[in-house]
């Protein structure tokens, strides 16, 4: 079997230098841990996440508490992790949490390794200097900065008021752990993206979770429990285009796909209320009253504009149990 660490390696001219830091480089990095996850195919997520998924986490607690992104452990039925020096491990989901992405997993063997302290985001601005860490030691890890701090609307329902961009783009992003200059954790990697450079050429970004969102959160995730009242979610996927929420697709099975919309449908208000871009779209969702809330859109098909509702539903009960026994 490959390594899970193959592949991802950093480019020797981006990697952090062993010196210069205010904490041992070496030490934090070993936190990070490789995740592989795996997931039935009968899983309302396996059509779009996929049954295979792979990623990182990193070791926060002393008894092997490790934080991770919980697009890759949703509906998990078995969750391996790989140590730096080849050692796997297998590990529990304890919870997972829609608005902020994170997932917390629990490993069912001593681990053996330092718990990375949690810090703040909150000072990290234009050019702060980080390290972008992925699984793998020094050779999977890059010397980066921030690039901007920004809202983050992403087309899964899924709003960020403050995302961390960062470059270079590491090349294996997926939970890697974003340290600040006393090799605390201030972010998490979640997605890839691109900026244009003022060549007109596109480049590839991270965006990053801001640490500052667990802290209030990580009690209930520790013990499996809701971390927030569910929100209404319909298994929309949009896009933002010119002002505009565009139907991109639908999840199947979920409220979107029985009230039958459609690729190239417009979303043009909520409720009555106009909406012109994917924060206009989700805030007024979710200003609709809790999951189960019936959400009145319009619509424009082509030349017609017409009216639907739309049953809301609790997203997280439509995801599979795992069982144990």
């Amino acid at each position: 079997m490959n390594s899970p660490f193959q592949g991802y390696e950093v480019e020797a001219r981006l990697r952090p230098s062993a010196g210069g830091h205010a904490f041992d480089l070496d030490r934090a990095l070993s936190a990070v841990v490789a995740l592989e996850a795996r997931v039935a195919a009968d899983a309302f997520t396996a059509t779009v996440l996929g049954t295979e998924r792979l990623g990182n986490g990193v070791v926060i607690g002393p008894n092997g508490l490790v934080l991770t992104m919980a697009y890759l452990v949703t509906e998990a039925e078995e969750v391996v992790l790989t140590l730096n020096d080849g050692r796997r491990v297998p590990a529990h989901v304890l919870g997972i949490d829609a608005q902020s992405g994170f997932g917390l997993v629990q490993a069912l063997e001593p681990l053996g390794l330092p718990a990375v302290p949690l810090g703040t985001a909150r000072n990290l601005d234009s050019a702060s200097p980080v390290i972008i860490a992925g699984a793998g030691g020094r050779s999977h890890a890059a010397a980066g900065q921030v690039l901007t701090r920004m809202p983050f609307a992403g087309y899964w329902e899924y709003l960020l008021d403050d995302a961390i961009i960062t470059a270079p783009a590491h090349p294996h992003w997926s939970g890697a752990a974003l340290l600040g200059p006393a090799g605390d954790l201030v972010g998490l990697g979640s997605l890839s993206l691109e900026e244009q450079t003022e060549g007109g050429l596109r480049r590839p970004i991270n965006m990053f979770v801001p640490i500052d969102l667990l802290p209030p959160i990580l009690d209930d995730l520790a013990r499996g429990k809701p971390a927030h009242p569910p929100r209404p979610w319909l298994g929309v996927l949009s896009q933002e285009l010119q002002s505009k929420v565009v139907v991109v697709g639908v999840m199947p099975g979920g409220p979107a796909a029985r009230a039958e919309l459609r690729p190239g449908d417009l979303i043009l208000a909520v409720n009555g209320v106009p909406v012109s871009g994917l924060p206009d779209f989700y805030t007024q969702l979710w200003a609709q009253g809790p999951a189960g809330a019936t959400i009145p859109l319009r619509i424009l098909r082509e030349q017609d504009v017409f009216d639907v509702e739309i049953r809301s539903v609790d997203r997280n009960a439509l995801l599979k149990k795992r069982r144990f026994n």
